[in-house]
């Protein structure tokens, strides 16, 4: 499938950085606003600041005064909503037919310009986000990542929780949330982002108007700490008493602009990106060892995790991580030919199908200006992925696959960590 996206960038006098990547295609629009802030700038005491900013952006305005006021207003179009918070960045979007994109753009700038961070409202939303940290502690599932990230990442702001712990939120308040937004919410540090079906001139007369006023000036930005990958193997048990494991397996990886990404995913693709990995057919279709299992790569700036995750028989957990252990291994002495082009060919269908999506389409331009010196169009991205060899996912599973440096998180009925250190020989 040939892609012929293209973006135009241009910068407000204040610094804010704004994208408009246009489908003429499709009769939707999406409005994405990036901020380069997460929970790997935050201090101990203010663990889960950045989450809860992005909470309390939906609570109301000065003209929209409760978050009925906001919701009822995007419910009412049709609008598609939402924000998220990760380690690195926080971001807010809306998603609606192309003739209410004005409106959109009104609702969020007013949100993030103008939230009223009412003090009554922090409180309420404090055991909200008490009941979601709960949430994710209590199911297996989720709670797996945070515990991988956990021992990968010991000791660094990376290996935080991105809600924070019940002791860090019962420290923050509004004056707290109020000077953490001031340092981190500043034009140089935002990137907007509109992708889909709309008019440019009318769109960016729109933005410059709501964000000339966003205060402009050079703010003083706490650097985040860099991460350098421990040497020895880790092993993170969690005693639960459920009948199916959740396990994840991993090993210290790439940043986001690594010569070698490109390599790593394609090894990622054939090792277990799809139902017809290897580790798909091995663990689940041969010997029925998981419902669900699947590798995949996680990139931050200076680092970045390349794992394997499955929910697994607690019975017959050995054998399980012999037989993860064994593709893991096999997978560092190379791929075929075939499996080398069908990776590609897969990474081709899923990203045409990912950008007939304006808010994919957003995604994508975003993180890139936020995290990349050089932009590049998804055609450039194909070329890069066209262009790897069989020698380079070879030599990028000899990199990565390494036992010495592996970290595995396990959710399950166990109590004693002997078990797996044996298992995994380390």
């Amino acid at each position: 499938m040939e892609h012929k996206h293209s973006y135009k960038k241009f910068t407000l006098k204040n610094g804010l950085r704004v994208i408009f990547a246009p489908m003429p295609a499709t009769q939707a629009a999406t409005v994405l606003t990036l901020f380069g802030v997460g929970s790997r700038y935050e201090t101990h005491a203010l663990n889960g600041a950045s989450h809860y900013i992005e909470h309390m952006m939906f609570k109301g305005t000065e003209r929209r005064p409760t978050t009925l006021d906001i919701s009822r207003e995007l419910d009412r179009i049709g609008a598609e909503y939402n924000a998220y918070t990760g380690k690195d960045r926080t971001g807010y979007w809306i998603t609606t037919a192309k003739k209410h994109l004005e409106l959109a753009l009104d609702i969020t700038f007013d949100m993030l310009l103008h939230s009223k961070f009412d003090h009554d409202e922090v409180e309420r939303e404090r055991k909200v986000i008490l009941e979601e940290i709960k949430m994710y502690e209590e199911n297996p599932l989720m709670h797996i990542e945070d515990l991988f990230e956990g021992a990968m990442y010991a000791g660094h702001e990376l290996g935080w929780n991105i809600a924070g712990t019940k002791e860090t939120m019962a420290g923050i308040g509004k004056k707290e949330l109020t000077a953490f937004k001031e340092r981190f919410y500043y034009p140089h540090n935002t990137v907007v982002i509109v992708a889909g079906s709309f008019d440019e001139t009318q769109t960016r007369q729109i933005i410059e108007k709501h964000m000339a006023g966003f205060r402009s000036g050079k703010e003083a930005v706490r650097r985040p700490r860099l991460f350098h990958p421990k040497k020895n193997p880790t092993v993170a048990l969690h005693h639960r008493q459920v009948q199916q494991v959740q396990m994840a397996l991993g090993f210290p990886s790439y940043g986001y602009d690594h010569k070698n990404l490109p390599a790593l995913h394609l090894l990622n693709v054939v090792l277990g990106g799809n139902m017809s990995s290897r580790l798909f057919i091995s663990v689940r279709e041969r010997r029925a060892l998981a419902y669900s299992v699947h590798s995949s790569s996680e990139q931050y700036a200076e680092t970045g995790n390349f794992k394997v995750r499955a929910g697994l028989d607690a019975s017959r957990i050995d054998e399980a991580i012999h037989v993860i252990l064994d593709e893991l291994d096999a997978i560092r002495h190379g791929v075929s030919a075939k499996e080398l082009e069908d990776a590609k060919e897969y990474t081709r269908g899923k990203l045409g199908l990912a950008l007939e999506d304006s808010a994919e389409l957003a995604t994508w331009y975003g993180n890139q200006e936020l995290f990349l010196h050089n932009m590049r169009t998804p055609d450039e991205q194909l070329k890069r992925i066209d262009a790897v060899t069989l020698g380079q996912v070879k030599a990028v599973a000899q990199d990565i696959i390494r036992r010495e440096k592996i970290c595995c998180a396990i959710i399950g009925p166990w109590s004693d960590k002997g078990k797996f250190s044996k298992l995994f020989k380390i």
